[in-house]
């Protein structure tokens, strides 16, 4: 325990949840008349392909029943649309889409400002030739008088949402061939394939529609195994998971089939209106660049073996675990026995993040975990014709269908086995799906990550992802060479910002529940840049190669950076403009780590190495260090609670609370801000930061100066707590900086075929929550830092920084009351929703005012943590 631990809030009180406050409003919609002057020809045309479709679906040798996709695109949105949906018979709900960045024009505008780009919803809806009979009988009559339709009884009862849709209305078409290639990379990836391998079998992955009916989804998976057979190919697997709305087949065709499928893709299995969209497989990999440089010996000094069960499990390639630091120190699960064909020079990635896990960055020598680590390896060598092998997630599995039995196995156990290690509360991700950029659509494996999240109570640590294209620097080499190192990195930092549409989040970074990490460009090294090689950054800002959020529903994601190491640039030759190349070195500077070596026997090699994957790996030990810091206050200030209902909430705002965006954030604002742009400016920042740089030692303990208290509890839907956090009185009067800061973090199940997603919304305001920010204001004399506070409340993380140094009057006594309240998001809220709540007071260090003390005398008196943790 720290000299000065951690506080327990005392039980809250129970409430109900601060009013919302209502939006919308000011969106010109066009007339009933207008629509169907502008929309009458689209739903003909829509009529006619239908029509056309079904004749051709129909003359198949399976004689097929003709189901389409409609895709209904709305500007705004209409709530409730999928209960009225259910009621038509041949209609089936498939899900909806968020649309940002509509261009107005003269039919939907906004009636404050014209020119504002507008959001809106793609609302897919399966429908049969009868439901859209019955479908367009309802346009007609909405566009020939809609005031006239009775939605209280007859023949249109229930139906009042149609109008709705109707009044917003913007195109309706069906899902077609050029959204099933959403993600145009697959052909790509099969051309690059084939390239290597003209006479290679081409795999790939089908996800289809989820249908609520079970024989549905076997009529499905039928007709599209049909038709990949047709092709000359075969099914490898399938795979249904009805808690995340999925359902996909993984197929292989012959290389000349999917050649001429590349030239044609207009063939009945790019068409299937089974499918949802294609998508290729085996892309979760490393980096297929050369190393460059040697690697070099470690010290390695005589520790204490760990003891206990495993807290981290890491999922990722295989790592040389009889490496001296590493033996003895991991629990490597390998039930399909990958090791057989994993040689020893290959296993780099693996070695690398538990190497960071175990160790930390070997530059700092910090201490090894006490615990051991469970390893399960996700990732083999690929056929490669430089040692060592890039590692990749095998393209013979479909990786949702793995990642699932995957942790399972780890909390449930698999078959006859029973649970490989359910103490585990961290799990591992250090890699990315280098075809899935996050765009607003959540992918399968991010809902599968949220959905497992929730169900199991673990916390996901995620690497945000990189992205080592090379940088153009819009100037000659000579020009770029003149510049000095200030003016160069003002350069590189706006030209990635430039560049930021093409280095989004990887899947599954966009994850709710998870806790997405993206890299800083510093480490511990003291080697700098030698030779022809670039440090780009002087300062320490966020790495080059670190992907920029936002998350789902424009999340503040990433949620945090960590040191990823010095990445290293060099200078393209020629004539054109200059072009910085990522340098793939395995020498300092960087993150230090164990290494295999190419001699055998060779046990002790370590290397350098950079990125987001690192800063994850690192993340995940902080956590296991926090995760039973916590569990041991608890045990010790709070014996009665069930621990293992709050903890990981709890550590999840624990993790972010020592946040701050600080220098780096500054930097940024210098180098970014004009005359024009400081509206935005705190979004840009946000976005390639999220919430900043963590201080996680100081989060685990105070002085006289800092206070930070833990709250925690459960809600359901209109609920809130409130928790009085008394103010010192010595602070009254005084001219100090003070900083307070609240994180309140929870893990939310999940609505998969709902635009919303995420079931419960949660979030903390002040005092009654009317006017919030003011009376926090009047109370401590602070104002927020930072982050849009609108923004920190569209995920699972609300995180907020608060400073300031005018004096306030304070009298013994006097509180802040902290609400958290509770609502439902995406439906209803089945099962209360469990919070962690981390609150902190400080004043500068020397400063003579007994913070801690004064807090902690004055909530002594009242603690009163009832047993499970109810209020």
């Amino acid at each position: 325990m720290a000299e000065l631990p951690l506080l327990l809030f005392p039980s809250p009180e129970v409430a109900s949840k601060t009013p919302g406050h209502g939006f919308g409003g000011n969106l010109n919609r066009p007339t009933a008349a207008r629509q169907g002057q502008r929309l009458n020809p689209v739903f003909l045309q829509l009529q006619n392909s239908f029509n056309a479709r079904s004749v051709e679906l129909q003359q198949t040798p399976n004689g097929i029943d003709p189901e389409q996709v409609l895709v209904i695109e709305t500007v705004g949105n209409v709530e409730d649309f999928a209960n009225a949906v259910k009621k038509v018979e041949g209609l089936e709900w498939m899900g909806e889409f968020a649309l940002d960045g509509i261009s107005p024009d003269e039919d939907f505008q906004d009636k404050k400002d014209p020119e504002k780009e507008l959001s809106g919803r793609l609302y897919l809806i399966m429908s049969n030739q009868t439901a859209l009979t019955q479908m367009l009988s309802l346009w007609q009559r909405y566009t020939e008088n809609p005031d006239t339709m009775n939605f209280k009884s007859g023949e249109y009862h229930g139906l009042a949402k149609f109008k709705d849709v109707f009044l917003h209305l913007k195109d309706i078409r069906r899902w077609g061939v050029e959204d099933r290639l959403a993600e145009r990379e697959v052909f790509e990836i099969w051309q690059e394939n084939l390239e290597f391998d003209a006479q290679r079998n081409v795999r790939f992955e089908a996800e289809l529609w989820f249908r609520g009916s079970e024989d549905k989804r076997s009529e499905s998976e039928s007709i599209v195994s049909g038709l990949i057979q047709e092709f000359g190919g075969s099914v490898i697997s399938q795979c249904v998971i009805p808690s995340i709305a999925y359902h996909s087949v993984l197929g292989e065709i012959p290389a000349q089939t999917a050649l001429q499928i590349l030239e044609q893709p207009e063939v009945d299995l790019i068409k299937c209106e089974n499918i949802m969209f294609f998508r290729p497989t085996g892309q979760m990999a490393t980096g297929k660049e050369p190393v460059e440089g040697d690697i070099s010996d470690c010290q390695v000094s005589a520790e204490d073996q760990p003891a206990g069960e495993p807290v981290i499990a890491v999922l990722d390639g295989l790592p040389l675990e009889n490496h001296r630091l590493l033996a003895g120190r991991l629990i490597v699960d390998d039930p399909d026995d990958w090791a057989s064909e994993y040689p020893a020079i290959d296993r780099q990635h693996g070695t690398a993040m538990t190497s960071l896990i175990v160790h930390g960055d070997l530059n700092d020598g910090s201490n090894p975990l006490s615990r051991p680590v469970y390893v399960r390896p996700i990732m083999k060598p690929t056929a490669w014709h430089q040692s060592p092998r890039p590692e990749q997630v095998p393209d013979d599995v479909l990786f949702v269908d793995y990642i699932h039995r995957a942790v399972r196995r780890i909390m449930e156990g698999e078959g006859d086995d029973e649970a490989a290690a359910p103490t585990v509360k961290i799990i591992n991700l250090s890699i990315g799906d280098r075809a899935r950029h996050f765009s607003q659509v959540m992918s399968p494996l991010a809902r599968l990550l949220d959905w497992l999240s929730a169900k199991y109570s673990v916390l996901f640590v995620i690497s945000s992802g990189n992205h080592p294209e090379p940088i153009d620097t819009g100037m000659s080499s000579r020009d770029f060479e003149a510049l000095n190192a200030s003016d160069r990195e003002a350069l590189v930092a706006k030209k990635i910002y430039e560049d930021a549409r093409h280095r989004r989040l990887l899947s599954p970074a966009e994850s709710i529940n998870g806790l997405t990490v993206g890299a800083i460009h510093h480490d511990s090294s003291q080697n700098g840049p030698m030779g022809y090689l670039v440090d780009v950054f002087e300062s320490t800002l966020p790495s080059p190669v670190s992907a920029f959020g936002t998350g789902y529903r424009r999340a503040i994601k990433p949620d945090l950076l960590f040191s990823g190491g010095r990445v290293l640039y060099s200078q393209s030759l020629g004539s054109g403009n200059a072009s910085l190349q990522l340098s793939n070195r395995r020498i300092a500077p960087g993150n230090q780590v164990a290494a295999p070596s190419s001699h055998a026997g060779e046990l002790n090699k370590s290397q350098f190495c950079c990125g987001s994957s690192n800063s994850a790996a690192l993340t995940s030990r902080a956590a296991g260090i926090c995760y039973d810091y916590i569990a041991d206050l608890f045990s010790e200030l709070a014996p009665d609670v069930d621990f293992a209902a709050f903890g990981i909430p709890i550590l999840k705002a624990m993790l972010v609370h020592g946040c701050s965006w600080d220098d780096v954030g500054s930097k940024l604002d210098e180098l970014l801000r004009t005359d024009g742009n400081g509206a935005q400016i705190k979004n840009w920042i946000s976005r390639w930061i999220g919430y900043g740089v963590p201080d996680f030692g100081k989060t685990l303990g105070c002085n006289e100066q800092r206070v930070t208290l833990i709250g925690f509890g459960r809600l359901n839907d209109e609920e809130a707590h409130v928790y009085d956090l008394p103010l010192p009185p010595s602070l009254s009067a005084q001219r100090e900086w003070r900083k307070f800061t609240v994180t309140l973090a929870w893990l939310s199940p999940v609505a998969s075929t709902t635009q919303r997603y995420r079931e419960a919304q949660l979030w903390f305001d002040f005092e009654d929550g009317k006017q919030s920010r003011a009376k926090l204001n009047n109370k401590l004399r602070v104002t927020g830092l930072d982050s849009d506070g609108n923004a920190t409340r569209r995920g699972t993380i609300q995180h907020e920084v608060f400073e300031g140094d005018s004096a306030v009057a304070i009298t013994d006594g006097d509180v802040l009351q902290i609400k958290v309240n509770c609502r439902k998001d995406a439906r209803k809220i089945e099962t209360p929703v469990a919070y962690g709540l981390v609150v902190s007071l400080e004043v500068a260090e020397g400063v003579n005012l007994p913070i801690y003390n004064e807090v902690r005398t004055r909530i002594a008196p009242q603690i009163e943590i009832r047993p499970g943790g109810q209020a």
